[in-house]
């Protein structure tokens, strides 16, 4: 079986209001259609480091282009096996704050590219990303979000104990 690697990098993105921005979308596989949540994200291009890659594809993916880099949130690797092949991916995430409300259009190779499908999603907070999102990677990611969030002060704890890291 083939094996094929890449890279992708994405942001998860919180306004001033500590709201935190997913994407959803409805997707047809093997004749069934599945309800995603995600983060935004996509492939490093060659020449791009991942920091330019989670700007570049947060912003095309949701239209939002004003963001300011809170943190650093590393990486993780996933992998899966389709009928074709098994794919290894590296996502590395930032974190990333809303530094411009208004929304642009999102930016796809075509209209009909699997990424057009998608639609931005705010959401109240870390605690409900985290329940929203479909992969264990990204709920990963979302709960290092609020652990790094709540230390930088960039949420309100609200009276919440300090996240476990």
């Amino acid at each position: 079986m083939r094996i094929r690697e890449y890279r992708a990098a994405g942001g998860i993105v919180v306004d001033d209001a500590h709201r935190v921005l997913l994407i959803e979308r409805w997707v047809t596989r093997n004749y069934v259609t599945h309800h995603e949540v995600r983060l935004p994200k996509g492939h490093v291009e060659e020449g791009e480091t991942d920091l330019q890659a989670a700007l570049r594809e947060t912003c095309e993916e949701t239209g939002y282009c004003g963001l300011r880099v809170l943190a650093d949130l590393g990486d993780t690797i996933t992998e899966w096996t389709n009928d074709f092949e098994h794919v290894r991916r590296t996502e590395h995430y930032y974190l990333l704050a809303l530094t411009d409300p208004v929304r642009g259009e999102p930016h796809f190779t075509s209209p009909d590219a699997e990424e057009a499908l998608f639609r931005p999603l705010w959401v109240a907070d870390f605690d409900e990303a985290e329940a929203r999102l479909t992969f264990p990677s990204e709920r990963m990611f979302a709960a290092r979000a609020r652990a790094i969030a709540w230390a930088l002060g960039a949420t309100e704890p609200e009276g919440k104990p300090a996240p476990d890291v």
